[in-house]
């Protein structure tokens, strides 16, 4: 279904830019992960699983890419770069003579046609959870969009999914043995979704253990910037499922107070700011709120937003200046004590009013402890 006169502008986009390129993905074997989170592990998983066994490949991601033999740190707000573009690169794969693509692939990028045209080897769905209502509308429709990539592969790898006609591979009752260093339960469950699309591909099974216990994971996804004189971890968890499977995940590894710095993104779904914030309360004893790209909104209300999720005996400090949240999080932390910033992960900017400005948590991190 065309929404309205910009959907058909999209359409024709592709269409355009498929003719232009020579429809490029046909020369391909190409892999397509979607989903709510685990798009980016899973997808750099299956990359590295297939160069493992040799394959010539390149990938699209929200926080990396590799095009053609050549390496890119996207670290942009957005991830299926637009029809014309995407043809153009699949086109400089093509004739690179790499003969795999793994594309991480958005609800966005589904709904605008950005990969129409590009007939799907295997498409994998990591799961469908609260997230996108602002443009979808309902779950219904987002995760109608998202199984949309499922029907049009010709393998669908998925959990707890059913489609009439298509042979779905269920990721979650895989048996296999592995090992990773990924933490978490969800990780796990990005790995065999991984797995099971390697396996589609003939990917031979030790080639595949080895490549999944050598993998470090994504920059910005659990990880690690100080280990002393307490914990402090970056990750990109941006959506209640996600907060809620990230935190679970280290507070065993917690010996005293779990602190937790994040906000919300603006101009986005407005409906999920409660439920951050309920899940954050569940596990963090030091909730501080703050800005992550508040655009033209009011960063207050954003914060008070997500706050209204939170018991009111829950004591939450509210610092809208991001620099200045991470700040008195890293001041009062003491030994024992695991400090973990939420939703920038990878980026590179922070969005306020009109404007994107240069921005790392990471190096907010490292800047503090400079002093």
């Amino acid at each position: 279904m065309i929404r309205g006169a910009k959907g058909l502008y999209h359409l024709l986009e592709a269409i355009v830019a498929n003719i232009w390129f020579g429809f490029p993905g046909r020369s391909l074997t190409v892999i397509g992960v979607t989903g709510t989170d685990g798009k980016t592990t899973t997808t750099t998983l299956i990359y590295e699983i297939l160069k493992a066994a040799g394959k010539n490949v390149s990938m699209i991601t929200s926080v990396a890419a590799v095009i053609a033999g050549k390496s890119y740190d996207t670290g942009f707000h957005v991830t299926n770069p637009r029809a014309w573009w995407l043809q153009k690169y699949l086109r400089e794969v093509v004739d690179h003579g790499d003969t795999h693509m793994v594309l991480e692939v958005t609800s966005h990028g589904l709904s605008q046609y950005r990969v129409w045209g590009i007939p799907f080897a295997v498409g994998v769905l990591t799961n469908v959870t609260h997230e996108h209502l602002d443009w979808h509308g309902t779950m219904e429709s987002y995760t109608k969009t998202k199984l949309s990539l499922l029907k049009q592969s010709k393998t669908a790898i998925a959990s707890k999914i059913k489609l009439p006609g298509k042979k779905v591979i269920a990721y979650d009752k895989l048996r296999f043995q592995f090992q990773t260093r990924l933490l978490g339960e969800f990780n796990r469950q990005n790995c065999l979704a991984a797995i099971a699309a390697a396996r589609e591909l003939g990917v031979d099974d030790a080639v595949i253990q080895k490549a999944i216990a050598d993998y470090a994971g994504v920059p910005g996804r659990l990880e690690t910037v100080v280990t002393k004189p307490f914990g402090v971890i970056v990750d990109f968890a941006h959506t209640p499922n996600a907060i809620e499977q990230v935190l679970r995940t280290v507070r065993p590894f917690t010996k005293n107070r779990l602190i937790h710095v994040f906000g919300s993104a603006a101009l986005r779904d407005h409906s999920k700011r409660p439920f951050m914030g309920t899940a954050s309360a569940r596990y963090a004893d030091i909730i501080i709120l703050t800005e992550e790209d508040y655009r033209t909104e009011d960063v207050d209300e954003i914060i008070n937003q997500i706050a209204s999720g939170m018991p009111k005996e829950k004591k939450v400090h509210k610092i809208p200046d991001r620099k200045k949240a991470i700040e008195f999080a890293l001041s009062i932390a003491r030994p024992g004590d695991l400090v973990i910033l939420t939703g920038k992960g990878h980026e590179k900017s922070l969005a306020r009013g009109n404007k994107e400005y240069p921005w790392s948590d990471q190096e907010a991190v490292k800047e503090f402890f400079k002093h």
